[in-house]
């Protein structure tokens, strides 16, 4: 099975993604053929900061959990219930 294929199971969950030329945290918004389109997410702030399609060649490593994930969603979740 194929990187992407797998990918698409998992899309709308919140990523680590390290590639070519750098690595962010962000929301994995879809999965195409030779790339993946991701909603970059600024720790700091935990707001959106940009979106970036990125070639599936470039890709080395996806985290898909762990405890920066989760602190991640549990920041997202939270500025969710108080707006």
């Amino acid at each position: 099975m194929r990187m992407l294929e797998k990918l698409r199971e998992y899309e709308s969950q919140y990523v680590f993604v390290k590639w070519a030329f750098g690595g962010e945290y962000g929301k994995l918004l879809s999965v195409g053929d030779d790339y993946i389109e991701l909603a970059i997410i600024d720790v700091d702030t935990m707001e959106y900061r940009e979106t970036l399609m990125i070639t599936a060649s470039l890709i080395f490593e996806i985290s898909l959990g762990g405890a920066d994930i989760a602190r991640i969603v549990a920041e997202v979740s939270s500025r969710m219930s108080v707006q």
